[in-house]
């Protein structure tokens, strides 16, 4: 995903020096695969349910059901963090950059509980950005904090990442000095960059660190079992923290409206749906 993102960035400083004919040609044809891969991923969403119940189907008739106990805990220990991180963190940004409480959880609302059913930040991405912009940041913000975002600031992902490399280590007797448990969250802060895109993909980032660490890989069959519904909770911080994020570079730049008409919004999209005359 890094080497994607890096591309994006050098083709878009390209496009932006080619002629407009050439530039728009290109940016409606890349904005109708954007829409076709939006709905790619729906349908994939619905079959997500029967690879959930597959996992703990396995984990159960594999580890008994005396598991269930530490997965619980495990469980527990994550949405306390999570919700932890909100309190303490993303609260005090948002009052510092005197972000519009009730106006922001009311725009967030609803493309954080699509996150939250479907475990999937991209289903969310559309909503987010339309709720972004409902509520007054610029949609030239929007359409680059938060795509941005999906791969460098990943909350929920890294604060889920690092409970469960010490949930591998405990499950395994291993006792981790403080030190090498700093490490092994820096090390996670950085391999998670991107696995927004790809399903499960925190599995594979999970693996690779506890193998660098010299840690048993058979604790995450366990964890996958529960995963689906630790991936509800992390996606939801992320598309928190990513909408927050937007709406805190709008305000440093001094491009946020605080009195911005959503109606305006709505009549746009209206306008640029009509179909053109001939006349």
């Amino acid at each position: 995903m890094l080497q994607i993102v890096v591309f994006s960035v050098l083709f878009a400083i390209g496009l932006a020096q080619v002629k407009p004919h050439f530039r728009y040609t290109m940016l409606n044809a890349l904005e109708s695969l954007s829409e076709v891969m939006f709905k790619f991923t729906n349908v994939i969403m619905y079959l997500a349910p029967f690879a959930v119940g597959g996992a703990i189907a396995y984990t159960l008739a594999e580890m008994g059901f005396g598991v269930l106990i530490n997965l619980l805990k495990l469980l527990l220990t994550l949405y306390g963090a999570l919700l932890a991180f909100i309190l303490l963190v993303l609260l005090p940004i948002a009052l510092a950059a005197r972000v519009p409480l009730k106006k922001f959880i009311g725009a967030v609302a609803e493309p954080v509980s699509l996150a939250f059913a479907t475990a999937s930040s991209e289903a969310a991405l559309p909503k987010a950005m339309k709720a972004m912009e409902a509520i007054g940041v610029p949609r030239k913000i929007v359409s680059f904090v938060m795509p941005t975002g999906y791969s460098f600031n990943l909350d929920g992902t890294t604060l889920y990442l690092a409970l469960a490399a010490i949930f591998v280590a405990q499950a395994a007797k291993i006792e981790l000095p403080f030190g090498t448990q700093l490490i092994m969250l820096f090390t996670l802060m950085l391999t998670s960059k991107g696995v927004a895109g790809v399903a499960r993909a925190s599995l594979v980032i999970l693996s690779g660190t506890v193998a660098s660490f010299n840690l048993p890989d058979w604790p995450i069959a366990v964890i996958l079992g529960i995963d689906a519904l630790m991936d509800m909770g992390r996606t939801s911080v992320n598309v928190i923290g990513n909408c927050l994020a937007t709406v805190v570079i709008a305000r440093w730049e001094g491009e946020f409206d605080d009195h911005f008409d959503p109606s305006t919004l709505v009549e746009d999209e209206q306008v640029a749906e009509m179909p053109m005359g001939h006349g």
